[in-house]
């Protein structure tokens, strides 16, 4: 069954010989920074090694959610949030983006306590979010054959569409005058007297003095070439989406056992609520004591196996030259195989939840890698020993909502403008700073 396909974005023909910054990576991320650049006058290239939003970008549940969010990311969120409610009109194509609300709901009280705590994080910002019980939440979300005891209620939040967005954003960051390539890897960087002073790409240089890498799981690999630590596993999610369905909750639902939202042609995403596969790779083992509070804080959720992925990254190549073929050329699309099991239980869950959904059909069915850090929040930070280099990365599975916003904060960087929140939580010397470096205890 085929994975989700991203609207086509043609490539531009010709590689420029010098701008002032090359954008690695053409995820939500990479191409809202594309955006934001060019729109200060920033000369810009974006280079995507396959196409434009073919990775997670395009295969997440489509969520843009303040709710249940790590509390170190609102204040982005917050902003992200008022430039999707702008965004189609500013790039002049759709995106998808409906503030519909999100439902978290709860079985018990235990559950209970924890969104509680969730909406705190919220307190004072006005965004209309409340715990909902009994009549409320039975308007909220008719029809449903599920005893919750009460639920997250956030109405700001909504959905957009993954495969709409990132090339959406990236054909307005075109017009802006971005240059976008895809089909080519950026192989290295090329370091002149201890800075940036351009990037290698398989069809030739170009010369440039920023380069932001945003490229989702990709950004350890290139990252440790250029001599960079960044402490990232990859964690593999499962989704599928239905056919139309006649009637079915037009708010999102997540649940233990599923998660779900309307898509824009009336058909639904669904995944499982919480379960996600951890593939234990060489890199597990380089990395586990920093990621242990994480993986001791969400064990319930992840499932550990040892597959094939163990001999695809032993084999990959960690160091090579700007002359060398490059891990980023060998695989164009990560395109990892879904969980029969999750779609399975996702899907059993939903329909006994929403019975109308059975006359529906799974058309699709996907799986993506999901870049994650020790403490689940992303880096948002330049690299303090190589002058010039930016990284955006390590979303966590919240970096389609935030995206916007992300790249809004990197451009801001970039350009030494004042930023629009505090990137202090997002600096990339946490991990080597001695700092507490772990995922907030509610998440």
């Amino acid at each position: 069954m085929p994975g989700p396909k991203p609207t086509h974005v043609e490539s531009d023909f010709t590689l420029p010989k010098q701008v002032d910054a090359v954008v690695i990576g053409g995820g939500i991320v990479g191409v809202s920074t594309a955006l934001e650049l060019a729109e200060r006058g920033v000369s810009v290239l974006l280079c995507e090694k396959g196409q434009i939003g073919a990775e997670q970008s395009s295969r997440n549940w489509g969520w843009v959610r303040l709710g249940r969010r790590d509390p170190r990311e609102i204040p982005l969120m917050l902003e992200s949030i008022r430039i999707w409610q702008g965004l189609d009109a500013r790039i002049g194509r759709k995106t998808g983006y409906v503030q519909s609300g999100i439902l978290f709901g709860a079985r018990d009280a235990l559950s209970e306590g924890q969104l509680n705590r969730w909406l705190r994080h919220l307190d004072g910002l006005q965004t209309g979010a409340r715990m909902v019980w009994g009549a409320e939440l039975d308007d909220l979300m008719p029809g449903r054959n599920m005893a919750l005891s009460a639920a997250l209620y956030t109405p700001q939040d909504g959905r957009a569409e993954p495969q709409w967005a990132a090339p959406a954003i990236a054909e307005g960051a075109r017009d802006k005058g971005a240059v976008i390539v895809t089909n080519c890897a950026v192989r290295s960087l090329d370091m002149q007297a201890g800075q940036v002073a351009g990037v290698f790409t398989e069809r030739g240089r170009v010369a440039c003095d920023q380069v932001v890498l945003a490229g989702g799981a990709w950004s350890r690999l290139f990252a440790g070439n250029a001599g960079v630590v960044l402490p990232q596993l990859k964690v593999l999610n499962t989704v599928m989406r239905t056919s139309p369905v006649q009637t079915g909750p037009e708010i999102a639902l997540w649940s233990d056992e599923f998660a779900i939202r309307k898509r824009a042609d009336g058909g639904y995403t669904i995944a499982s609520g919480h379960q996600n596969t951890v593939d234990i790779v060489p890199d597990s083992l380089r990395l586990g004591w920093q990621f242990l509070p994480a993986f001791a804080q969400e064990w319930r959720s992840l499932r550990f196996r040892l597959s094939r992925r163990w001999t695809e990254e032993a084999q990959q190549a960690r160091r090579w030259s700007p002359s060398d073929i490059t891990p980023f050329e060998n695989c164009r699309v990560l395109d990892p195989e879904p969980s029969k099991k999750s779609l399975r239980k996702a899907w059993s869950s939903a329909c006994r939840t929403f019975p109308d959904l059975s006359q529906s059909d799974v058309v699709e069915s996907w799986a993506g890698m999901i870049d994650v850090t020790p403490d689940a929040i992303p880096v948002i930070s330049g690299v303090d020993d190589l002058p010039g280099l930016w990284i955006a990365t390590g979303f966590s599975g919240h970096g389609f909502g935030i995206g916007p916003g992300a790249g809004r904060l990197m451009a801001e960087l970039v350009t030494q403008q004042t930023p629009c929140v505090d990137p202090t939580a997002f600096r990339l010397s946490r991990f080597t700073d001695g700092s507490k470096v772990r995922p907030d205890p509610g998440y």
